[in-house]
């Protein structure tokens, strides 16, 4: 499969990642990517940048690096009607957003609470990407959530990371049966992510690419073939937003 971006991806400033931005764009390079996207976390994880990290991205030139980059954010969900910890006023400064339930911010509730909180994030026009939906810590139920991602042109993710073995989301790769099934029910478009945290990471997308091609998943419901259609999703998103957001 013809894959060609790779959009979380996190530098030193979510404090637990390890290499610069100008490290990860060399490697994204590198790898012959035609579109990189830095999503460090917002505040709510320990050890994040403030959110004023956030505001200033208008100084980042989006096209003079040789390889095309948008900057965002991976907002941590922090409660079970979808909220996240950017306001409204530095989320406008980002590109997109990938949103995410994450431990350190948020405690795993039943699988309806989950549900929707994951939903209730899609609410939100600035959020693009939902990162990681089938972390087997925060059980939702996957066949709604994809049933909402549909209506609502947000990404479903494939990430990367997830699948390591024994890695701290054991389990993610039989709940991505389950996604990947309602996906392709509801023709909902999903991403390949590395989740990368260090430069070697950047574009690594072997596990989440073994999981596509053992669940059969259709090539054209992958937008990571094309850097278009992450744009062309981002458009979408945008057309949703009250004038001014």
């Amino acid at each position: 499969m013809k894959d060609v971006l790779d959009v979380h991806i996190h530098t030193t400033a979510s404090g637990h990642a390890y290499s610069t931005f100008s490290e990860v764009i060399a490697a994204a390079k590198q790898k012959n990517l035609e579109l990189v996207g830095i999503a460090d976390h917002a505040p709510s994880v320990p050890g994040a940048i403030h959110s004023f990290h956030f505001v200033n991205f208008k100084i980042i030139p989006r096209d003079a690096y040789g390889i095309k980059l948008v900057m965002g954010a991976e907002l941590n969900i922090i409660d079970y009607s979808g909220s996240t910890d950017l306001p409204a006023q530095i989320l406008k400064r980002l590109d997109y957003a990938i949103a995410s339930l994450h431990r350190e911010c948020i405690t795993p509730g039943s699988v309806e609470e989950n549900t929707a909180a994951i939903v209730g994030a899609m609410k939100n026009p600035h959020v693009v990407i939902i990162g990681h939906p089938d972390n087997p810590q925060f059980p939702a139920d996957l066949d709604a959530v994809a049933r909402a991602a549909k209506d609502n042109g947000v990404l479903l993710e494939v990430n990367n990371h997830s699948y390591t073995p024994n890695g701290h989301r054991a389990g993610s790769a039989e709940n991505a049966k389950l996604m990947l099934a309602a996906c392709k029910k509801y023709g909902t478009k999903i991403i390949m992510g590395s989740d990368a945290h260090i430069d070697i990471a950047v574009g690594d997308h072997e596990r989440s690419q073994k999981v596509l091609a053992e669940n059969n998943f259709p090539e054209e419901l992958v937008v990571n073939t094309d850097a278009e259609n992450f744009f062309e999703c981002i458009r979408y998103r945008n057309s949703l937003k009250p004038k001014g957001a």
